[in-house]
Order: structure tokens, then sequence, then C-alpha cells
């Protein structure tokens, strides 16, 4: 049955659009015919309306089985809205509901009301859940992120390997499988898992031409983060690091360095994972950094760069995760750090697991070790390990193919690796094949006795490492293959014998080699550390400039009106005398000064600076000192996070353990950065309003610096000192920031 007319009237109504993207019309066809499918679409492909669209027009339930309760909330909040706020036509099942609301989500169901219910595969194992369920007329099943129930899937969980059954028992409906990411390998485990060998398979192209794709060595990464952040001010991001204590400092680091950013992992309470995920979709903050927790589901087409500090532990999560960047079709850089030293931590953790679970992690490991290592093209490398052809050798739009990596003709390093594969009774994975080569001996080597044969130390002086690159480059150029049930062995392809008989021309490339020094302080960096030393203890700064920069301060508090400490402190002016600041940005990174202190009172401090620089033919530093985060970092930003939401100060202070002095000494750390914080909710509630106003004319009008013990001496017996605290806070913020 042709279900065209329906499905493009209900696109119209329901979603706005007025034409299908990809394969969306043939897939929805298909299911509402009552075949089973499996649909690999890229992130940002349109996988969701693949399944919510039959479910609007089928008759019955569409159960979709979906492994995140945030991505249940914000789908179901989207169906919701298409059809007018009705509360019933689309509901979630999972443990976060209560009570009533699950009896509300069943009544709905048996009513009938409900076209399409979300449910955790944990949820969907209850003896309650399933027994309400066999009572429903079921339309459809729905398998969001399918990749789940393969083990070489990069986010396997074992509640998925029980859909199969399940279904059998709730009672057989067509099954659609999705997944944005998904090998030969896990496709095939996905379909034979859920029972669908006949399934309808939907495959469209992973390639997303608006994507950039560049990896760096993981020097100074942090720096270099804020660096490129400010070059790409005011666009959106996502920042992926792999633990929780790396998420919260590199948070507090931007925030610091006057990057709108907040953390997300799953260590933070529920409400505030959901605050900080709000605040990043209403563009109230630009950057969110982020565990692997967030972004599946998440629709926020206008992600301009998605960034891995660390690099991830498999080619799916790097895919799927840089696939959050550019969804509307726009600019997308996806910019990943690498270091070698990374991997072996990451090896490190595998220990204690069991020996399979090791050899799949290990052998993904590799995986993305040759991806960041290589000279290829990026997308190519990315699309051949999806099993899709790029045709072009160059894309035009990675770092390699920017900046092309030296080529060598490879006939005579292919030749001999595919006569070694040949000469082999069984097959091999890619490391034991380059350490045959390259003549390493390791206990499985001399295990098959390989250390004897004539191909033992063939390639060498060429190391096992160079070895894997050629391996990896014959795979891509398909004379190699990869057997899929035995995920990682090599074998020569129909291709790579036509080959080995006639070789022809073949340009391989010389592999990126990163610096194993990656991460430790090179020259420039130590220059760095000794600039910013000498700016905090007062030495270093330009002995003329220095002078100059304070007297037009002193010309500028006179006819402003102002103490001159409130225009600039001391210390910012010594920055400026070191750094040579030409630019508001570049201003923002002196100490004490913020966004609105630079803007407020350093227009006649850059004209100066710059002078200065042009006339005595100075050549400035060429990176700005970045500001580093004093110690305890999650606790600043969880300070500056509460008062945001503004807390009672006692209460910020009994969540961290602190007295009311501790606390007030972190606030004004924090202020002393430049960050501005809003106090006046918690000042108008303690201190009447005339001490405040007292405290405050005092800063303004008398104060010949921001010393508390200067202002309690002067104010003494009319304002207690943690007043006066609270309202120099107070001042700095909005006259001195």
């Amino acid at each position: 049955m042709d279900y065209s007319e329906v499905i493009h009237k209900t696109l119209k109504e329901f979603f706005g659009y007025d034409t299908f993207k990809g394969d969306q019309e043939v897939v929805i066809n298909h299911v509402l015919n009552g075949g089973d499918a499996f649909v690999l679409m890229p992130t940002g492909g349109g996988k969701s309306l693949c399944y919510q669209l039959p479910a609007l027009v089928a008759d019955g339930t569409a159960i979709v089985i979906s492994p995140l309760i945030a991505l249940m909330k914000n789908q179901v909040d989207v169906l919701r809205g298409f059809v007018n706020g009705n509360e019933s036509i689309a509901h979630f099942l999972n443990s976060s509901l209560s009570r009533q609301e699950m009896d509300d989500v069943r009544a709905d169901l048996i009513a009938g009301k409900t076209k399409i219910l979300y449910v955790a595969p944990e949820s969907l194992t209850k003896e309650e859940n399933v027994a309400l369920l066999r009572i429903i007329k079921v339309s459809f099943y729905a398998v969001d992120e399918a990749h789940c129930i393969s083990e070489w899937g990069h986010d396997f969980r074992p509640e998925y390997r029980r859909i199969r059954s399940l279904v059998e028992e709730i009672g057989r409906a067509p099954i659609i499988a999705l997944t944005a990411t998904a090998t030969p390998k896990v496709q095939s485990d996905i379909l034979k898992n859920l029972g669908i060998p006949n399934a309808g398979i939907f495959k469209s192209s992973f390639n997303r031409p608006n994507l950039y794709y560049e990896v760096r060595g993981k020097v100074d990464a942090e720096k270099d983060i804020v660096k490129f952040i400010r070059q790409h001010a005011g666009k959106s991001g996502i920042i992926y690091c792999l633990s929780r204590k790396k998420v919260e400092e590199m948070a507090e680091f931007l925030c610091i360095n006057g990057i709108r950013a907040l953390p997300y992992h799953a260590g933070l309470e529920a409400r505030v994972r959901a605050e900080n995920q709000d605040r990043f979709l209403m563009e109230e903050i630009d950057v969110i950094v982020a565990t692997i927790a967030f972004g599946m589901g998440i629709d926020k087409p206008d992600v301009r760069f998605v960034i891995h500090y660390d690099i991830p532990k498999s080619i799916e999560s790097y895919y799927q995760e840089t696939g959050r960047a550019g969804r509307d079709g726009l600019e997308g850089i996806c910019l990943a750090y690498y270091s070698y030293k990374d991997i072996r931590k990451l090896e490190k953790f595998m220990q204690g697991k069991p020996v399979s679970e090791q050899e799949i992690s290990r052998q993904l490991l590799n995986e993305v070790v040759a991806y960041a290592e290589s000279g290829q093209c990026r997308r190519k490398l990315l699309l051949g390990y999806f099993g899709e052809d790029y045709p072009k050798d160059n894309c035009g739009c990675c770092d390699n193919c920017l900046h092309p990596k030296p080529v060598f003709d490879g006939r005579e390093q292919m030749r001999l690796l595919i006569r070694l594969i040949e000469s082999l009774p069984e097959h091999f994975k890619v490391e034991h094949l380059a350490c045959i080569l390259a003549g390493t001996e390791n206990a499985m080597i001399k295990s098959y006795k390989h250390d004897e044969l004539e191909f033992f130390g063939a390639g060498a002086p060429r190391d096992e490492r160079f070895w894997c690159t050629v391996i990896h480059q014959g795979l891509v150029h398909h004379l190699l293959e990869k057997e899929i049930e035995s995920y990682g062995l090599i074998r020569v392809s129909d291709e790579g014998r036509r080959f080995l008989e006639n070789p022809w021309e073949l340009q391989l490339i010389e592999d990126t080699r990163y610096d194993e020094t990656d991460g430790e302080p090179d020259d420039d960096d130590d220059e760095a550390v000794a600039a910013n030393a000498a700016v905090r203890s007062g030495g270093g700064a330009d002995p003329v400039l220095l002078p100059m920069l304070k007297d037009l301060r002193k010309s500028l508090s006179h006819k402003l009106g102002l103490q001159p400490w409130i225009i600039f402190s001391d210390s910012a002016l010594q920055d400026m005398s070191i750094l040579y600041p030409i630019t508001f940005d570049e201003l923002k990174n002196c100490q004490g000064v913020g966004e609105g202190k630079a803007r407020k009172f350093g227009e006649e401090f850059l004209a100066l600076i710059k002078r200065y620089v042009e006339q005595n033919e100075i050549t400035r530093p060429d990176d700005f000192v970045v500001k580093t985060a004093p110690g305890k970092g999650a606790t600043k930003i969880f300070i500056i996070q509460s008062i945001d939401r503004r807390m009672d100060l006692e209460d910020i202070a009994s969540s961290r353990g602190m007295d009311m002095d501790e606390l007030m000494g972190e606030i004004e750390a924090i202020v002393a950065t430049g960050t501005k914080l809003d106090l006046n909710y918690y000042i108008e509630e303690n201190i009447d309003e005339e001490i405040v106003e007292e405290i405050y004319e005092y800063f303004r009008d008398e104060a010949e610096s921001d010393s508390v013990q200067d202002a309690v001496a002067a104010l003494e017996p009319d304002c207690e000192e943690m007043e006066v605290r609270l309202v120099r806070i107070k001042f700095l913020c909005e006259i001195a920031s």
C-alpha cells in the first residue's frame, strides 16, 4: 500500500516540512506496510522522523526503546509542541516518573490516546510494564541508538540484548532499528540479535560535507582552546573530556578567561544538568564542557564547533560526537587533541576487565590511533571505517587535505605485506602483521613461531607503527579486507591479489608522528610561565611605559571623579606594561580586567600602548598569557552557578562545608579575576539600605584602595566587616569592572 499522500499531509501538518530528507519517505512507507527495517543515518540526518511520523499515522501505539532519559523528555516535549500541547499523544516511561505520573501514562495508553511511548530498556524489562504493554495495540517497535546492542558498538548496553525476547512476550510487531554509527560488524550484530535478518536496509551517506576535521598535538591544549574559542567568539560549541574532574576544571578555566561555559556530566544533580543543558540550548552560555553523557538526541542545529580535549575510545564515539556540529548544514569545526600518552592511559583503564572486553576495546582504540596519526584525508578514513567509499583523494575540508603530508611510492612495501599475509595459514590482526615485518619480538610472535619466518624483520628498519599505517592504507585502497565476523583479522582482497601479480603505482602517505613529549611545556611555555611569574611579583614591567600608564590613570580618575584604583589596579597596569595589549580581547588577559572594565576604561590605555609600541618598534609577545584557574575549580564553578541561581550564601557555604569567611574569600577571588557576580538579591535581604549606601559612597568617593581593613577602620562603628565585604564586591562588580 502506498501511504505517500497521508504521510506528506502529516509531514506538513505536524512537522511543518514540505519535503522529506534522504531515505525518510521510503523508510516510513516500508514500516507502515509492516516491514522490519534497519536505518543507518548520520547525526542530523533526520532519524527520529522515521519513527515519529509513522507512529502518528499507524493504528495503535509505537514503542520507542531509547537509552537516555534526557533524550526521551526532549523528544516528547517536541512532539507535544507539534500537536498544540496535546499531553496524551506522547509519553515516556522510566524511573524518573512519580506514582501519579505513572498512573496517568497507563490511563492514556489503555484509552488509546498515546501514539508514541518512549521506554528505557531497563523499564521495558519490568513485569508490570510488560503486562501493561500486552493489553494495548502496538503499531511497531523502534530501537533507537541500536548500536548499543553490539559489544563492538561505542555504547554497549547489555539490556538491549533482551529486546527481541521481550518483543515476543509483549506481541510481535514490525521492528525498526536506528543508529547514526554502525560498522558492518555492528550492523550484522544488530540484525542477528533483534531477529530481523530480512529487514529492509536503508543506509544514508556518512559524509557531512560541511564539517571540517583536524587533529592537533596535545601541547598546551587548554591555552590553544581559549585562543580558538576567542577566534570564534559568540558561536556555540561543545568540548568533550573523558573524566568528570577534567570537565569541571575546563569549565572553570574557560569562565576565568571570559568565556561563558558550564559543565555537564553524570555526577551533577539531575536538576543542575537540566539547567545547564537548557542554558546552552537557550544560548545563555556559549560552550558546554561535557563527558559523552551530553548530546544524544539534543536538537541544537547551530553548534559551530566540537572539540575533543581527550581523544575518544572509538571512531564511532568520535563520529557521533562530531556529528553534533553544523546540523543545519552550515559551518562545523571538529577539532581533536591527540597524545599517545592518552592512549596508554586508556589502555591501563582496560586492565582488570574480562579478556574479551579488553580485546574489543584495544581494537577500537587502535582504530582511533590510526585515524589520529594518519596523513590521509580524514573524511576518506571516516567513511571507509563505516564501509562507505569516498571517491575523491582530497576533500578540501580537513587538515591533511589542506596541508598534505609527504607521499612515497609504496608498491614494494604493499607487495611485501600482501606476500606475508598470503603465506600465513591463518589470519591475524594489524599489530601482529606489523610486528612480523618490523622484526619486533613479543610473546604472541614467539608462540606462533613467527620469529622464524623468512618475513620476520623483512620490513626493517621501519618500525611496527610504519607498517600499521601501510596496512590501514591498504584497507582504504581495497587491497586488504577485514573479516566481519572475526573483527580485526586482515586478509587479502581480490584487488590485492591482482596488485601482487601486476603492481601499479601506489602513492602512500608518510603518517604524522606526534612528539612523545606531547603535553609537556616547551620553551615558549616556559617563557609564558616566567612572564606570568614576573607579572605577579611586580617585576619585568616596562620602566618607561608603566609610569605613562599610571599618569593616564590619574588623569582619567580626575576626569571621571573616580579613585585611580577603581579604573585599573596596579597589577593590571603591570600586566599591560609586559604584554603590550592593543585590542580589547588582549586587554582582558591582564589581571583583574574583565569584559566590562576593558570596554569602560580601556580605549585610551590601548591607544597609548599602541603608540608606544609603534614608536619604539617593540616586538610584542606572540601569545598572551592565558589566565590560569586557582585551585578548587569545582568549588568556584559551583559558587558562580549558585549565585546565578540566587541561592543564599549560607546555603552555598553549607553545601561546600565552608564557613562564611571562607566563602567570602572564594567570592572575592572570583571577582578579582574580572568575573562579575550579582549579589544584590542577598544584600537587599540582609543589609539595611542606608548602610549599603554609606559603604558604597565610601568606596566611590573616599577610598584610596579597595582595602577592607581601611574601610572598616574608616566606617566604625557603623558597619560590620561582613557588610563591608559584601558591598565592596557589589561596588567592584558595578563600578570597577
